[in-house]
């Protein structure tokens, strides 16, 4: 499966959603969608959904741990691949707190 990224934003909310192999040029793309939504957040929520994701590279798996620190995001994730990767993240975020 190729990647696709979806957003949906509403009053509250807003989800960046990624499913397939999030890799490669594909990681551009997921940082660029992110980064646009984040000028229309505000006050809303954030929801990264990832339960259609096969894949993640390192590149991506940082850009995820971006988002969580500049937003702290929250991550719906279904299988125990992708809730580790939502798991490494909010790790990365809180030891990078911690080491300041």
């Amino acid at each position: 499966m190729t990647m696709r990224i979806t957003t949906d934003e509403g009053p509250e909310t807003a989800t960046l959603k990624l499913e397939g192999r999030v890799e490669g040029a594909g990681v551009t793309e997921f940082q660029c969608a992110w980064r646009s939504l984040l000028g229309s957040l505000g006050a809303k929520r954030l929801w990264v959904d990832l339960r259609g994701v096969t894949h993640m590279d390192e590149d991506a798996r940082e850009v995820l741990s971006e988002i969580h620190k500049k937003t702290g995001a929250r991550f719906l994730a279904d299988t125990p691949l992708v809730k580790y990767f939502a798991a490494q993240a909010r790790r990365a975020d809180s030891s990078k707190a911690q080491e300041v």
